[in-house]
């Protein structure tokens, strides 16, 4: 927990989410923290994510991106014309003859490999883009709690203003009023001064 005292959690609470302590999420929580203590919130999801990653989901990550390549497609493309080249030029003594079973069974191998791992990192891929969500309703929620707070202290601050103009409204018209009754003669009333 941080240093924020709990009454200020629970005002803070209260007034913007509406919500008593207790039922705060562990999001609106570390919010409400963070806007009370003036702290920043934002972070960069993705750098914290990359951060916690394995050397697996690492490596599964980069096959899955080479996999997913023109590099890849051209260089598999241009390894299998060779493959297919090779065999059917030299016909009766080709290590793989039509119809070419060696590299059905390796394509089939590469496939079987490459399909899960490539699962592994469209899964990371999903966590990382449920973590950035979270992230963004965090800094969203924090950006309604300062406008909030913002319109509160905009409210508070006109309600002085008109305050303080009514005030000195009715001190000009206390003025002017003495001041007519002097222009026209008239003795001020008692208990007013002159």
């Amino acid at each position: 927990m941080t240093d924020i005292p709990t009454d200020k959690l629970i005002s803070a609470a209260e007034r913007f989410l509406g919500k008593g302590e207790k039922a705060l999420t562990k999001h609106e929580r570390l919010v409400l923290e963070q806007s009370i203590g003036r702290r920043a919130l934002s972070q960069d999801a993705s750098v914290i994510f990359d951060d916690k990653s394995t050397f697996g989901q690492r490596l599964a990550d980069g096959v899955a991106s080479f996999g997913g390549s023109w590099t890849f497609l051209i260089i598999f493309g241009v390894v299998l014309l060779i493959w297919v080249g090779l065999n059917l030029g030299l016909s009766q003594s080709a290590p793989d003859p039509y119809p070419f079973i060696f590299l059905n069974l390796l394509l089939s191998m590469l496939a079987a490999v490459q399909a899960p791992v490539i699962m592994m990192s469209q899964n990371r891929q999903a966590a990382k883009d449920r973590m950035v969500t979270s992230h963004d309703y965090e800094c969203n929620l924090k950006a309604e709690i300062e406008i909030m707070a913002l319109h509160d202290k905009v409210d508070r601050m006109r309600d002085g203003d008109l305050k303080a103009l009514l005030e000195k409204q009715q001190e000009q018209i206390d003025l002017l009023t003495r001041l007519l009754k002097s222009h026209l003669g008239e003795a001020p009333a008692p208990g007013e001064s002159s």
